[in-house]
């Protein structure tokens, strides 16, 4: 009797188990939206029922878009206020010449992706390395007199670290409102964190996604990669840099990473402030309102410009299809420098199809990668891209961790998206449109100054590979939809 009971519990269990992964796979197929994803999982679900449904049920729902969708509910009104404090009704889409009259094409495109208006009246200034960067964002936080953010993916406790708890602290104790915005999993990057001395000194700090028990953080990749530092909301800075001394030089030693990073006025600072601001409440459950945070704004340069985030959200994938909205519209030029370069085929294929269309497709990335497998994965797709006229280079010896995107003499794109599927689809990042032709000649001239310091990529030296270093690049390659 008792074994025929046990006999019954196993095909009871066996029948649930596969109805639980048949109905997931279904779920699967209908939502979905990445087919490789979509094939992987209905294969764990199908070939192994019962672990194959734990693992979905643990790393495959998107929770954070439900959460977030609660979250914004409750603080939704930041979006309006940051439309109402950036928006310029003079601006519309006059925005270039006749000669350039396919940019507004562009920019209704990212007007239906990205729902946030497109400002006039912005000032950007580049910042290379942290010799010049550091400085400056130091400078800008001893001269806050009512509020400072802060958001990065890394904030080390080195000495330049220090040199930021000291200043974050000098301006809380000064009356000024301060927030720091570290990534969960980024915060770690140093043992002993550097919260604790923020916290130390009183100067209020959060960390995204984070716990210390794996069970409650399992999103190793769903990280906030963004970085911004705004000082009353007058001044701001973006771009790819976290705040580390690998950033800068000491009388020693050059950078070990090389990197830009942009000096921000204008309008827009309404909109990277409503950006912080909603990462806050989401994080926090605090919500940041109000003039004190959102002043009016001054003209302070040319540039057109619109920020545009993206995460596993409801900002799902909006930086790739405004990087391939730009791609597939420029006219003789595209200058790209990005230290992980691992396209997907629909973003490599738009950069052989402008190359095959004529205009000159440069793609500076670094020699030296500090994630090697990240730098193998890439590898596996060059020569589609060379033998389309793409132009590849390494740069070396130092790691350029650069992030830049400049279409023809008028567009550019800054922030912190890489180009691999962590950024483009995994992460929470804060990318910058830029509409101008002065400031597009000069992220050109940034991308020229690296590839003149690098060497061709080139298709003798691809297949030149041994068969174990060709394998080992493949099956990189099966892993790029993580890296």
């Amino acid at each position: 009797m008792l074994e025929s009971l046990q006999h019954l519990w196993a095909e009871l269990f066996a029948i649930a188990s596969i109805a639980l992964a048949v109905g997931l796979a279904i779920g699967v197929i209908l939502r979905k939206r990445n087919e490789r994803s979509a094939i992987g999982w209905i294969g764990v679900l199908l070939l192994s029922p019962p672990l194959g449904s734990i693992a979905f049920l643990m790393f495959g729902i998107n929770r954070i878009r439900r959460r977030a969708r609660i979250m914004k509910a409750d603080h939704g009104n930041h979006e309006q206020h940051a439309a109402a404090a950036a928006a310029d009704p003079r601006t519309g889409h006059n925005i270039v010449s006749a000669d350039r009259h396919y940019l507004v094409r562009l920019a209704r495109l990212t007007d239906r992706v990205v729902n946030r208006p497109l400002v006039g009246g912005n000032g950007f200034e580049p910042l290379v390395d942290g010799t010049a960067a550091f400085p400056a964002m130091i400078d800008a936080i001893d001269g806050a007199r009512r509020s400072l953010v802060l958001a990065t993916y890394v904030f080390r406790r080195d000495e330049i670290g220090g040199t930021f708890v000291d200043a974050l602290a000098r301006a809380r104790r000064r009356g000024v409102d301060v927030r720091v915005l570290i990534d969960g999993l980024g915060s770690h990057y140093s043992w002993p964190t550097v919260v604790d001395d923020l916290r130390r000194e009183g100067v209020t700090t959060a960390r995204f996604l984070h716990s210390f028990w794996p069970w409650q953080m399992p999103y190793l990749n769903l990280r906030s990669h963004k970085k911004l530092l705004l000082a009353d909301a007058r001044v701001g800075f973006t771009g790819g840099m976290n705040i580390s001394g690998k950033h800068a030089a000491s009388a020693s030693r050059p950078s070990i990473y090389r990197d830009v990073h942009f000096k921000v006025e204008g309008p827009i600072l309404g909109q990277l402030m409503h950006v912080f601001a909603d990462d806050w409440a989401f994080t926090t459950g605090e919500s940041l309102d109000g003039e004190h945070w959102f002043p009016a704004q001054e003209q302070a340069g040319s540039v057109h410009a619109r920020a545009i985030t993206s995460g596993p959200d409801q900002d799902n994938e909006t930086i790739r299809m405004t990087i391939l909205g730009a791609v597939t519209q420029a006219t003789y030029r595209i200058s790209i420098a990005t230290p992980y370069f691992v396209p997907d085929q629909q973003m490599a294929m738009a950069l052989s199809l402008a190359a095959l269309r004529g205009v000159e497709v440069d793609i500076v990335m670094p020699a030296n990668n500090n994630l090697p497998f990240v730098k193998w994965a890439s590898t596996a797709r060059m020569e589609e891209l060379i033998r389309a006229g793409c132009r590849l280079w390494y740069s070396g010896p130092s790691f350029d961790h650069s992030k830049l995107l400049a279409i023809d003499d008028a567009w550019g794109l800054i922030g912190s998206a890489n180009w691999d599927e962590r950024s483009l689809r995994l992460n929470f990042e804060l990318n910058v449109e830029c509409y101008d032709g002065s400031f597009a000649r000069a992220l050109h001239g940034l991308v020229d100054a690296k590839r003149d310091e690098s060497h061709p990529v080139t298709l003798e030296a691809l297949r030149q590979r041994t068969m174990a270093v060709k394998l080992r690049d493949g099956v990189a390659r099966l892993f790029a939809p993580y890296l």
